[in-house]
């Protein structure tokens, strides 16, 4: 019985618990409903607008939903890390691109061991941030505001989870000084840490974080004594993912919008110290260079061409009228970030923009691509892609049409171009003129950059007081002509330590300095200038110089100890334009053994392989006559009594420099001097001419004059008196001209006859001809008496002049791939010298070539492997050498046909001095009908280049600007340039240039494409139009003139430029 009552007792135990919990749960849901509903009543009550409520809603709801996600991702994240080998399991063969680095890539390897030392260290790990938290950043917190005095942490627990490495690569092919290493570290934690500031009743922390990243680790340098590291440097080449999870007050933080905001802003606080190109470096060892290390010379430069894109997706659509997009592109090379222009209404739009990178390091950065289209709101996206750049270091050139992800269609061809960083500046006169043709072809506002330099900013001693005698708080702004960066402060100190180093872009080295201003913090007060130009780096040993510098406006004893470091930008050459699929394949080829084999029994060439722009020089001639009426500089007794001038000019064209002799006491001097010069035919060169009086101080000037390479080259012939400009009075009578080049010895005759008919003051003997020689290789030279490889050096000699090629490294079949040329007085009798040495010392064979041996080959070029005298008997070398004869416009070669097209005599302009004008520098004029004279305009001109690309398969015609346009008004008309290609009248064929307000001589500078074959293009007529932009109201004509240019007579793979003259349209 008792038995019964128990049980029934205990029976009823539960039913009342579980009648007391149903209350409690019908408290909590009713207090829950009047939470939810007093925001509703009060808006009602204080009237404001339910819009508030909602907006509220919707915030709340936002952040619940972050919170909820944030949490699910954590623990995901967490089990994930505690079954990771049931995880791997389940996902191996659903989806690879869930597994960790070491099971994806065969060379990144599993390292348990340190996961096994991390989870046993981590409790310590714990202590330590504890310790650190509370003892040392708090006290900092809480002395920096009166507002933050009550702050406290009061709990900092990292918990049981601890950072895990999931793989680990090591890179041996870099620098033998170092050992590279790259964690993918990932860091799930159950973290809690609490902040209290008890003063405001606020209450933050964090609680769990997730960190997924890879992690290099650099060991560098390498030392012989213990702890055989000098220092350890870490960094993030990629930011890392990153996601927390707040409490208490920071819970805003979760708010949509706030939530991105704050994980961004975070991440940048990370990235300033820790993601490339930042690095955290840790020393192990004293004296060492921290700056050096934590800024090192930069692995190559990526010079990014972004030419075009195709097939764009629409997005300026209104409902169901299809419209186009405004692209522009956006390119990312770590924090480097360019932004191109947008081209209006346009799916396949050009942009021919250059930019320069710095890649810090390779593999491991990428080029990242985003498209987007331009709107008055916010900008929409049309696409993107991602390039590891440690592929175009491998093709190291690469022209490419890369697909865009993430988007329905498009693609965006660019052109990729490593440039490796050399120590010595024998080639930077060839990367100079190279830059020079990238920028004439490139619609880019910088020039393209011939080196590059770093400036290590060391420390200072002595530097002067402030007022008062304080102690100054020095910074530095390092400036290279318009980029200037600045240090941190070191404050209160006048021996400061800033140990920073700085990058620049040069353009010029030898036209550039360094300009350096130490300055207190508030950059009011000056503590001292330096200026370093940078052509002393250039005589500098590995363009380097690391010294102590003294200051300039500072102290008696103030310097300044910098290390500077300049390195020309050099591409390859002999690199062609490859896809990424063909570097791949060449790395696997390698690897397989397969590629290697074939190239050690690849036959010798039979013929040598130069570049195309071999043997295309030509040669300016030009004969100083005489001037007239210049300007008495030698007076005496304070200018009352007039004397006369001592004059001379120096001639300056394509880096050459010519000064004539001086004819004493003569304002109408004659000189009678004949000088040549080889150019290449490049757009925008001036020939200039500076006349000045000899005097024993300091020479007067007397005038100068500028007349463009390309008007002479158009002209062929120039005889004409030239004013003088900068100056009252005074002219110069010079006669110019660019020789034809023929392939045919018939007319060398007459060339050597004209030589002897004239004489010239300077001695000059008018050069009959013009050999080129391209030295590729050479085969099966000797060794030295030792039994090692020579350094193999080649020196060529004609006559007066030589030149020598670089040092190949130790091979007895070394290759040199370097092209010379040699003005030839006499074929007939001049001969050729080849040496070859070891480093210029010992002899290892040599080569006799008469010029004349090449008046008998066809062509007059020569181009195979000769034998060496002096060496084996299998020695060779492989050669070509290519001779044109020089014509000129009074040697009768009417029969012959020359290079620059046409006939040597088939009536192009010459100009001569009765023809001209002596106020203007001479301009092609184009042969016109007695008709058409008549109608010509007095003066009006547009300025053209015409050329054929034949890499990209376009036609390019490049509308510079127009001089001396009519004007019927008092004002200057409104001129734009509109043009068509005859026969077809289409849309596509009919291009304009902007408009420029009021001016008689307008620039526009712009460049019109059109894809055509050759063919076509050459088929085509050019019907262009100056256009003075008028009022409906206006008397004025619309049309200024017009021109028409047959695109058959024109040579257009060469290209020309040159300004063409208007004609008048009747109304």
């Amino acid at each position: 019985m008792q038995s019964a009552d128990d049980a029934s007792h205990v029976s009823v135990q539960p039913a009342k618990g579980c009648r007391g919990a149903d209350a409690v749960s019908g408290l909590c849901s009713f207090g829950k409903c009047l939470g939810a509903l007093l925001p509703v009543y009060l808006a009602g009550y204080f009237g404001f607008s339910i819009f508030l409520v909602v907006l509220g809603l919707m915030l709340y709801i936002g952040w619940q939903n972050c919170r909820d996600g944030k949490e699910s991702r954590l623990r995901s994240a967490m089990y994930a890390m505690e079954k990771e080998q049931d995880f791997i399991a389940a996902t191996v063969l659903r989806d690879t691109r869930s597994l960790p680095a070491w099971v994806s890539y065969p060379d990144v390897e599993k390292v348990e061991w340190l996961n096994k030392i991390l989870l046993q260290a981590w409790p310590f790990v714990g202590q330590y941030v504890e310790k650190l938290l509370m003892e040392t950043i708090a006290p900092s917190i809480r002395a920096s505001s009166s507002h933050l005095q009550t702050l406290s942490f009061t709990m900092v627990n990292l918990g049981v989870q601890p950072m895990r490495v999931i793989g680990v690569k090591a890179h041996t092919e870099q620098d033998k000084r170092q050992v590279l290493l790259d964690l993918y570290v990932s860091y799930v934690g159950d973290v809690e840490i609490n902040v209290e500031v008890k003063k405001y009743f606020c209450k933050a922390g964090v609680k769990g974080i997730q960190l997924h990243g890879k992690l290099r680790v650099i060991l560098e340098p390498l030392i012989g004594d213990v702890p055989l590291v000098g220092a350890i440097t870490l960094f993030f080449i990629r930011r890392p993912t990153l996601d927390i999870n707040w409490t208490g007050l920071t819970n805003l933080l979760d708010i949509p919008g706030l939530n991105s905001m704050s994980d961004t802003k975070i991440m940048d606080i990370i990235a300033s110290y820790l993601v490339l190109p930042n690095r955290l470096t840790v020393p192990l060892v004293a004296d060492l260079h921290i700056a050096q290390l934590q800024s090192p010379l930069p692995r190559g430069i990526v010079r990014i061409f972004l030419l075009e894109a195709q097939s764009l997706v629409s997005k300026d659509n209104y409902g169901i009228i299809s419209g186009k997009s405004d692209p522009y592109v956006i390119v990312k090379v770590g924090p480097q970030v360019f932004t191109s222009h947008h081209v209006e209404n346009n799916l396949n739009p050009q942009w021919r923009e250059m930019y320069e990178v710095i890649v810090h390091e390779v593999p491991g950065q990428e080029l990242e691509v985003e498209v987007f289209d331009k709107d008055p709101d916010q900008d929409d996206f049309m696409g993107r892609f991602k390039l590891d750049l440690g592929l175009v270091k491998k093709a190291q050139l690469v022209d490419e049409w890369f697909t865009l992800k993430d988007t329905a269609s498009g693609r965006v061809h660019l052109k990729l171009e490593w440039l490796s960083l050399q120590a010595n500046a024998d080639h930077l006169e060839q990367v100079l003129q190279r830059n020079r043709n990238i920028s004439l072809l490139n619609k880019t506002t910088d020039p393209p950059s011939a080196a590059i330099l770093t400036v290590y900013l060391d420390r200072a001693q002595e530097l002067p007081m402030k007022k008062g005698n304080k102690e100054p708080n020095p910074m530095v702004q390092v400036s290279v002509q318009d980029t200037t960066k600045e240090s941190r402060a070191c404050y209160g100190t006048n021996n400061p330590q800033w140990q920073e180093a700085f990058s620049f872009f040069i353009q010029d080295p030898r036209k550039q300095d360094i300009d350096i201003q130490v300055k207190d913090d508030d950059r009011a007060v000056s503590l001292g200038t330096l200026s370093i130009p940078l052509s002393r780096l250039l005589s500098s040993a590995e363009l380097t110089m690391d010294q102590w510098f003294q200051l300039d406006r500072s102290g008696p004893v103030s310097r300044i100890y910098i290390k500077a470091v300049l390195r020309v930008l050099l591409p390859n050459e002999n690199a062609s334009p490859s896809t990424l699929d063909s570097a791949v394949t060449d790395d696997k080829g390698l690897h397989d053994g397969g590629a290697v084999t074939d190239v050690g029994v690849q036959s010798r060439p039979l013929k040598s392989s130069p570049d195309s722009s071999f043997a295309t020089e030509g040669v300016l001639r030009i004969h100083l006559v005489e001037a007239q009426d210049l300007i008495a500089k030698d007076c005496f007794m304070g200018g009352m009594i007039k004397g006369k001038s001592d004059p001379y000019v120096k001639t300056r064209v394509g880096g050459s420099t010519f000064q004539s002799r001086v004819v004493p006491e003569n304002l109408n001097p004659t000189w009678n001097e004949l000088y040549e010069v080889v150019l290449t035919q490049l757009p925008g060169q001036d020939v200039q001419f500076e006349v000045f009086d000899k005097d024993l101080d300091r020479d007067d000037f007397l005038g100068r004059l500028k007349i463009s390479l390309s008007d002479v080259i158009s002209s062929h012939y120039i005889d004409q008196w030239f004013s003088l400009s900068d100056v009252k009075s005074g002219r110069i009578h010079l006669v110019l001209e660019w020789l034809p080049r023929l392939s045919d010895a018939g007319c060398l005759d007459q060339v050597l006859s004209y030589q002897t008919q004239h004489s010239y003051q300077n001695r000059a003997v008018p050069s009959a001809a013009l050999l080129f020689i391209y030295l590729e290789s050479a085969h099966s030279l000797p060794l030295k008496k030792s039994g090692k490889e020579p350094k193999v050096g080649a020196e060529l000699c004609l006559k007066g002049a030589s030149y020598r090629t670089k040092v190949c490294d130790r091979a007895v079949s070394p290759r040199w791939e370097e092209a010379f040329h040699f003005l030839v007085h006499d074929p007939r009798e001049d001969t050729l010298i080849i040496k070859l040495s070891h480093a210029w010392g010992l002899a290892l064979g040599s080569l006799v070539l008469p010029v004349r041996e090449l008046l008998s080959e066809p062509g007059l070029e020569l181009d195979r492997w000769l034998p060496l005298d002096g060496a084996l008997p299998a020695s060779q070398v492989l050669l070509r050498a290519t001779l044109k004869i020089l014509g000129s416009t009074a040697v009768d070669c009417s029969w012959m046909q020359a290079e620059d097209g046409g006939s040597q005599g088939d009536g192009k302009p010459v100009i001569s001095s009765k023809e001209m004008s002596a106020a203007t520098i001479p301009e092609l004029r184009q042969r016109v009908t007695p008709g058409q004279r008549a109608a010509e305009l007095e003066g009006g001109q547009v300025k053209l280049t015409l050329r054929y690309s034949v890499e990209e398969k376009r036609l390019l015609v490049v509308v510079h600007a127009c001089r001396h346009l009519p004007s019927s008004s008092k004002e200057a008309p409104d001129s734009c340039v509109s043009f068509i290609l005859l026969p077809d009248k289409s849309k596509t064929t009919k291009r304009k240039t902007s408009i420029k307000k009021r001016d008689t001589n307008p620039e526009f500078n712009e460049r019109f494409d059109f894809e055509l074959s050759l063919e076509e293009a050459k088929s085509r007529r050019l019907d262009l139009e100056v256009k003075n932009s008028m009022t409906f109201m206006s008397r004025e004509r619309e049309v200024m003139g017009r021109v028409q240019i047959d695109l058959a007579q024109i040579d257009l793979k060469s290209g020309v430029t040159q300004w063409y003259n208007l004609t008048e349209v009747p109304n």
